[in-house]
């Protein structure tokens, strides 16, 4: 275990030690595999040094005692037995005390609520288009004598209009130039589409698995007597209830204690869920998985904290620096990224051989929006292609300029219709 100072290349053999846990770390035959494995394979070639991979010994990754002593991974590194303890050790405070860990490769993300940014883009796209119908009035074939006609498409009859595709009924009047017509359709189709997707997510999620859970939230699992709960003895997430100052979490926490609901590894955990009855709380990522490997399981979308889990190595070791960086450029290559594609792969598929529906987010209906931003772009250029070959042809005839004429017929449409009506009754009385 000889180290040269601050170059890894002069490292010997590295003693990495890892901890059995599905997909970071996994037995087969002989041979270890999973993301974990990968990872350090990928920075032994950035860095061009070698390692051995050891299985710690009571497959924990590592907590403080009473009397101050470490088990586990941490434990390890503590006492100088291994180099490096390559697992998803969540980065803490405390843990920081006693290692040196190296910056994240694997960060947990808190979950905002998408729904209401989707609602507030639906009704913005509604208003946007309602003024892009009414501004389709500039064409000549829309509004023809804008001193005389009576029934021109004013900003009300538009609102009701796009509120009738909605609801899949026609509202009158309706627009009469081909730039009128062609944001008419395109509004239209996106309403029947939109309403197609809707209902169909909406009659997925009837007939998912999630239609059985009642519990949604935290504090829905500490107001329910029930369902038994647990996470990893001794592990970050115990600690973060233990420690918190939220009475719901010191709820949840008790009862745990209480009943000595605990595991003693992320595998026990999922499997007593499985069973029934059994509620796991565990890190995000970890209970991504779980879900994507088994089908009959779902998770709450609720996340109480932040969580980033790092490689740890001895306080003052020349390793951590060269690895923060080697794992940056694996984060900005994408390299971390493919390689929580490769093991987070989702294996459920429903009985006719589909993926399980999720809920239906934002960006899955970027098409539709597009298709609409498309045809109100095309209904504006031909409203305004219009407009201004009247304008052109008027000003010939006229011998005026093209620039007053199309202002006078913009006056006329947006704003000093009454001005010219009453001018036009004075010169008649004076006459």
């Amino acid at each position: 275990m000889a180290v040269c100072m601050g170059l890894l290349s002069c490292v010997a053999a590295l003693t990495a030690w890892v901890v059995i846990q599905e997909p970071y770390t996994m037995s087969k035959g002989s041979e270890l595999e999973g993301y974990c494995i990968d990872l350090i394979s990928e920075l032994s070639r950035k860095l061009g040094f070698k390692y051995k991979l050891h299985l710690v010994k009571d497959n924990r990754y590592g907590s403080i005692d009473s009397s101050g002593n470490w088990n586990g991974m941490i434990g390890e590194v503590v006492r100088g037995e291994a180099d490096l303890a390559v697992a998803p050790l969540t980065l803490t405070a405390v843990r920081e005390q006693f290692v040196d860990m190296t910056t994240p490769f694997i960060q947990l993300l808190k979950r905002h609520n998408l729904s209401v940014l989707q609602d507030t883009f639906i009704i913005f796209t509604f208003t946007f288009t309602q003024h892009r119908l009414f501004f389709c009035r500039i064409s000549p074939t829309e509004w023809a004598e804008p001193d005389t006609d009576e029934h021109s498409f004013t900003l009300l009859h538009s609102f009701w209009y796009i509120t009738g595709a909605l609801t899949l009924q026609g509202a009158g009047p309706h627009p009469k130039a081909l730039s009128g017509r062609v944001v008419s359709a395109i509004w239209w189709i996106f309403a029947v589409l939109l309403l197609a997707c809707y209902f169909g997510n909406f009659h997925s999620m009837l007939h998912s698995n999630s239609k059985h859970i009642s519990i949604k939230s935290f504090e829905d699992l500490a107001n329910q007597d029930v369902i038994d709960y647990g996470t990893v003895e001794a592990g970050s997430t115990m600690l973060f209830f233990k420690n918190s100052n939220n009475p719901v979490y010191r709820r949840i926490y008790e009862r745990m204690e209480r009943k000595k609901s605990y595991v003693s590894s992320m595998e026990e955990g999922v499997r007593r869920t499985q069973e029934g009855n059994f509620a796991f709380i565990g890190e995000a990522v970890s209970l991504d998985l779980a879900v994507a490997r088994y089908c009959k399981l779902a998770r709450s979308q609720e996340v109480i904290s932040m969580r980033a889990y790092s490689i740890a190595a001895p306080l003052g070791s020349p390793l951590v620096k060269n690895l923060t960086n080697a794992i940056l450029q694996l984060s900005e290559s994408g390299e971390l990224t493919y390689l929580r594609d490769k093991w987070w792969a989702s294996s459920c598929v429903s009985a006719d051989g589909a993926h399980v529906s999720e809920a239906l987010l934002p960006y899955d209906l970027r098409g539709l929006f597009l298709l609409l931003g498309l045809g109100l772009g095309v209904g504006l250029l031909l409203a305004l292609l219009e407009l201004l070959s009247r304008a052109r042809h008027q000003a010939k005839d006229g011998k005026k300029s093209c620039c007053s004429v199309l202002t006078s017929e913009l006056n006329q449409r947006f704003g000093s219709r009454g001005e010219s009506t009453e001018q036009d009754s004075s010169d008649k009385s004076k006459a």
